[in-house]
């Protein structure tokens, strides 16, 4: 065991606001550690700096080898157990070793024959962990490997992780997962490193509780501010109005009336300055509680009761057929879920929808003329550029793209950032604010959780609650999909 020891750590990209200040953090490497926290709050980063991939002020201290997820993977023609042992030039690693872990993993060790670009996106998350545990005397950064993977995928990886004996730190938002992995949680809280003994489930309580405090907390201190205020305010009219009254009653005896309003304004001085210091003190005091806005979507009601139709349709690549023929039909304020396991073709049938798909169609799908449809892509790297020019790209009204990416939850000093420079939750965030702002009748989001934290999964739960637009969508949180799907529709393999 040893030990990984962070002082007074500062980081902040050029031109925006600071990730980390003065953050003091010691752990060991034996904890099994998550690592959690809103998108954009340095989750990325702070693995980084472990590495020492980034620069920044403060010291890092850590005599350990870090293995990271995702592997780069430079060549994806090369078979799979080629590729993934170029990925790690450095290591004194055999595909006996690669085979050995898949088999703890329960995964076929086949999958290293087959080339890693015909691997599905789960398939890959699998091989590049086996590849990473086959390292010996390594500690290992394991960010999002949740993605990609199916529900089964996902209790097979836990399993899997919470049998083995050497520590790691991962990124996460399944929380279940999470709950299955973790002996400690360490959540970046606005610049901090908050650090607690215990599983998700544990630190949400606990902040749950913290938050519900500092709501009670901050309610009774505004309303304190409220009083001090008004109080202050009044004391100043009373002085205004003596004034006045000095002013403009000139058969009065003014020397009388001036050394009234001279008295009242010197107490009223007095108490105005007494009010101000209560009233900073009070604000001093306010916390700073994660607020959620409720999310907006642009949905035009189509007047076609079907608004997509999938008849016998199945699919083939080179000859092989991924799935058994599906029949669904996507109804107006309906929300199907497409399930099945990793690599059977789910999001191959909505490139298929959009007309994108490389290999064979069979059977019919039916769009109707004139309905629009708005997409969540799995792949997004083509949104590139600043967002005014995205914005325009895709016609979308700029201040309303602003407003709803400050809805779910990102700062303003990102807006100035290319999009292809933002961490990977705030590149999915432009691609969800895309498909949100865009007036459709029909949505298909392939993967929406992906990179989204939990309190934007929630936002995402209520808006389709709110809304209830016509829906098809391939996701692998259990709890998304039992939240908001109406039906699931089986997409079985042969």
């Amino acid at each position: 065991m040893q030990t990984i020891t962070i002082r007074n750590l500062n980081f902040a990209y050029p031109g925006q606001p600071p990730l980390f200040t003065d953050c003091n953090l010691d752990f060991n490497s034996n904890w099994r550690l998550g690592l959690v926290g809103r998108n954009g709050r340095g989750k990325t980063t702070l693995l980084q700096i472990l590495q020492g991939r980034r620069d920044y002020r403060g010291r890092v201290t850590s005599k350990l080898n870090f293995a990271y997820f995702p592997l780069k993977i430079t060549n994806q023609t090369l078979l799979s157990g080629d590729a993934l042992l170029a990925a790690c030039p450095n290591q004194a690693l055999e595909q006996w070793q690669i085979e050995r872990e898949l088999g703890l993993l329960g995964v076929d060790p086949a999958l290293l024959g087959q080339p890693y670009q015909t691997l599905s996106g789960g398939e890959r998350t699998k091989v590049q962990l086996a590849t990473l545990f086959a390292q010996d005397n390594s500690f290992f950064l394991l960010d999002e490997p949740t993605n990609h993977l199916d529900l089964p995928g996902r209790r097979q990886v836990a399993a899997y992780l919470a049998h083995k004996q050497s520590g790691f730190i991962i990124t996460s938002h399944d929380q279940d997962f999470l709950d299955q992995v973790i002996d400690h949680t360490l959540v970046i809280e606005r610049h901090q490193l908050v650090l607690s003994q215990g599983n998700y489930s544990a630190y949400r309580r606990h902040k749950e509780q913290r938050d519900q405090h500092a709501q009670a907390t901050n309610r009774q201190l505004k309303a304190e501010i409220k009083k001090l205020t008004a109080a202050r305010q009044q004391r100043l009219q009373w002085a205004q109005r003596a004034e006045g009254e000095k002013k403009g009653n000139s058969h009065a005896d003014k020397g009388f009336i001036g050394a009234k309003a001279a008295k009242m304004m010197k107490k009223t001085i007095a108490t105005a300055n007494r009010l101000d210091q209560a009233i900073t003190e009070r604000q001093g005091l306010l916390e700073n509680v994660e607020e959620v806005a409720p999310l907006t979507l642009n949905y035009q009601p189509a007047h076609q009761q079907t608004l997509l139709s999938l008849d016998q349709v199945s699919l083939a690549i080179a000859g092989q057929q991924l799935f058994r023929p599906l029949t669904c039909t996507v109804h107006r304020q309906e929300q199907l879920a497409l399930v099945g396991p990793n690599g059977v073709g789910k999001s191959s049938l909505i490139k298929a929808i959009a007309g994108h798909f490389g290999g064979d169609v069979s059977g019919n799908i039916i769009l109707p003329t004139g309905v629009t449809v708005s997409y969540v892509r799995q792949d997004y790297a083509t949104n590139t550029g600043s967002l005014q020019q995205f914005a325009d790209r895709y016609s979308l009204p700029y201040d309303l793209l602003l407003s709803l990416l400050r809805k779910l939850g990102m700062d303003r000093a990102t807006f100035a950032v290319p999009i292809e420079q933002m961490s990977m939750g705030q590149q999915k965030k432009v691609e969800l604010a895309r498909s949100l702002l865009t007036p459709a009748q029909l949505y298909i989001w392939d993967e929406p959780l992906n990179y989204l934290d939990t309190y934007n999964q929630q936002q995402l739960i209520q808006l389709v609650k709110d809304y209830r637009p016509p829906l098809l969508f391939v996701e692998h949180d259990q709890h998304f999909i039992n939240a908001v799907a109406s039906q699931q529709v089986p997409v079985t393999p042969l």
